[in-house]
């Protein structure tokens, strides 16, 4: 099977679309989403990527943020894979704990066994998926791009935008995970899905990108206040740190009284779509 559309539906004009293919690099069938607005009928847009977070699948941004509305008044096209290689024969946390496994891949490439022969997300966002669309999308501008994402997303986005900013006009993150070397989540799943050379997990990690010199990138960042993972997973005062540190520029926002759901996200979803409309109207 090469891919099969397995839903479409009319949205603000345009059209929610899902499909299901063959990954090679992750060695298995998946599933993702495309937003294409109603301009993408005649002529190319630009994407945007986003990520999701820990448990998701590909399906829950499209059906609670809202960003269709958005996505047609600025005329983007937004991508929303899955978080994780799935399938039977996947290896999943032996414990059957949420923030390891399926629904759990970090958009890092695994290098330990059992992982490595499925868990290679980071180069299925940054290589596989764009070439598919380039190859079965028609006016999609795969090299006019940016992405985001919100929390284990959050992390995903900013590390592949932060190493290929040749690729990502801009990144943005709802509640991102800033620091993965530095909190149990991180750790757990660097551990295991990267061993125990912890000068590789820094190739994961936000902060130490930024702090080894990362060229800049247009960055927004949104963070609630009332975001009970805020103190202990991802504490956005250590990217403020490092920003500052290294003289990087990026707007850090902490909305007041904001957790960590999609009443979130959904709240300033317009705001991070338009923010990334400007640059990718950049010629």
């Amino acid at each position: 099977m090469t891919f099969e559309l397995v839903s479409e539906n009319k949205s603000f004009g345009g059209r929610q679309q899902r499909f299901k293919h063959f990954a090679k690099t992750l060695n298995c069938e998946m599933h993702f989403s495309i937003y294409l607005p109603p301009a993408a009928e005649t002529k190319p847009v630009p994407v945007l990527y986003w990520l999701s977070g820990l448990t998701c699948t590909d399906e829950n941004f499209v059906t609670k943020a809202g960003a269709q509305a958005y996505a047609a008044k600025y005329n983007i096209a937004i991508v929303a894979p899955d978080t994780s290689p799935r399938g039977s024969d996947v290896p999943d946390d032996p414990e059957g704990a949420y923030d390891l496994g399926l629904g759990a891949g970090f958009y890092v490439d695994a290098t330990e066994p059992p992982w490595d022969k499925h868990y290679r997300m980071y180069d299925y966002i940054v290589d596989e998926l764009p070439e598919w669309l380039d190859q079965h999308i028609p006016h999609i501008l795969t090299d006019r791009a940016s992405i985001f994402g919100h929390s284990m997303g959050g992390h995903g986005a900013l590390t592949i935008a932060l190493k290929h900013p040749q690729d990502y006009r801009s990144v943005s993150a709802f509640a991102p995970i800033v620091s993965p070397i530095r909190c149990p989540w991180g750790q757990k799943a660097l551990k295991h899905y990267i061993g125990n050379d912890q000068q590789a997990w820094r190739e994961y990690d936000t902060c130490a990108l930024i702090e080894a010199g990362a060229v800049q990138v247009p960055m927004l960042i949104d963070q609630g206040t009332s975001d009970s993972f805020l103190d202990t997973e991802l504490k956005t005062a250590l990217l403020e740190e490092a920003c500052k540190k290294a003289d990087y520029e990026s707007r850090i926002r902490y909305q007041e009284g904001y957790d960590h759901s999609y009443f979130f996200i959904s709240s300033f979803i317009e705001e991070h779509i338009g923010f990334h409309h400007k640059y990718l109207l950049e010629e």
